[in-house]
């Protein structure tokens, strides 16, 4: 069974943690997991309107109405939930943001039939009830609202709130598109991180889309992911390049604070400064299980997320279907290993500039240069992807307006 494949369901965990050691082991192990790459997955993510004034707040009435029996029940408590017709689950974010998760696929060609049926399903739910998709990674027009009244969003938005207001925004004003690719063999596993992460500031910055937020201009290519990156340090910020990506990601997780233990009620303990390390040293009275480790690793979102497969959470929601050219762009720079090798050579040197990537977009010289290699790269390997030709020209289309972009601005 490969990473992405959906997991046999079970019950929590229950075993109880009683050492550092075993708790690292766990999480390199189902964090990592190896095999050869073989499906792709993708999460979509939107800001919902009103279509008649995008500035009017969100009901969460008239949402869950619109949703009917797809609505999750973080909305709707006794809902079924049912999944869209090709599968996938609807989920909500806590500012009421609608998400496709959609099922892995063996192919991209079928990844992208099955969203496209299922977004065309939740457009027209939406459109019943005068409701319309957003087409940028930020609410350009309202202020941050949560509508989701559940115990994790109140724990989130109270342990984020001493930070600062990066927080709320990431949680209520934001929209990504999160592309899921295997993490590979033990022996390419390490490079393949490598990779997907280097390219982060460059894609970033290829595929910026949300620099207005809540009426006002920012001055961010990417305020979504300025938002993201300033929510918390710990939790947000990108894990490093290293040799031993799961080792050191099993360390980071345990030296992470936990953002609240889970209980009766709806308002959780939110313990100040307790890492899960501290509480498998004996921190909170009882002693943690794999079910609680489980639970801290869905509270972790760096932009490049190991989660049995790896979750590249770093790109804007894009505008209508044009999510298809990163999503096809990301598989096809893994599609081998020369290629990988080759992203790394033209990504390394401008791996950690995050922030001016989010700032400045392409204008950032050194990001442009490096996205003209990845991007002509993507172009060259985009034919080996078993896309249909009419979608195989649009998308390398796609991607020479970007190389050319890329060029114009470094100038």
């Amino acid at each position: 069974m490969t990473a992405l494949q959906d997991p046999q369901v079970t019950g929590p965990d229950r075993r109880r943690l009683r050492d550092r050691v075993e708790a690292e082991a766990y999480v390199a192990s189902v964090c990592f997991k190896h095999g050869p790459p073989k499906l792709h997955g993708v999460e979509l993510e939107w800001i919902v309107h009103h279509e008649e004034d995008p500035r009017r707040p969100l009901d969460a009435r008239c949402l869950a109405a619109a949703l009917g029996p797809h609505a999750p029940r973080t909305l709707t408590k006794d809902s079924p939930q049912l999944p869209l017709p090709s599968g996938s689950p609807l989920t909500l974010e806590p500012g009421g943001q609608v998400e496709i998760s959609a099922l892995p696929k063996p192919s991209l060609a079928e990844l992208f039939a099955a969203v496209d049926a299922d977004l065309a399903f939740l457009t027209e739910l939406l459109a019943g009830a005068g409701l319309v998709l957003g087409d940028r990674g930020t609410d350009q027009h309202r202020l941050p609202t949560r509508i989701l009244d559940t115990p994790r969003y109140a724990a989130m938005e109270h342990a984020f709130e001493s930070i600062g207001s990066h927080g709320i925004t990431m949680m209520c004003c934001t929209a990504g598109l999160q592309v899921c690719l295997d993490a590979g063999e033990s022996t390419t596993m390490a490079s393949r991180f490598a990779a997907v992460t280097a390219l982060g500031p460059v894609l970033v910055a290829a595929f910026a889309n949300s620099p207005t937020l809540s009426g006002r201009s920012t001055g961010w290519a990417s305020a979504r992911m300025r938002a993201v990156l300033g929510t918390d340090p710990a939790r947000s910020l990108p894990s490093g390049i290293v040799d031993d990506p799961a080792a050191d990601w099993a360390r980071r997780v345990l030296d992470t604070p936990v953002l609240c233990v889970r209980g009766p009620g709806k308002r959780w303990h939110t313990p100040v400064g307790l890492t899960f390390a501290d509480w498998v040293a004996g921190g909170l009275p009882a002693p943690p299980t794999l079910d609680d480790l489980d639970y801290h690793l869905s509270t972790l979102f760096p932009p490049v997320r190991p989660h049995g497969y790896l979750e590249v959470r770093y790109l804007d929601a894009q505008s209508g279907s044009d999510w298809v050219t990163p999503t096809a762009l990301l598989a096809a720079l893994l599609s081998n290993q020369r290629t990988v090798d080759a992203v790394l050579d033209a990504c390394l040197p401008v791996g950690d500039r995050w922030l001016p990537a989010a700032r400045d977009g392409l204008a950032d010289r050194a990001i442009a240069t490096a996205a003209g290699k990845v991007l002509e790269l993507g172009a060259r390997a985009l034919p080996g992807m078993g896309l249909p030709g009419e979608l195989t020209t649009a998308i390398t289309a796609d991607l020479d307006r970007l190389i050319q972009r890329s060029k114009h601005d470094r100038g």
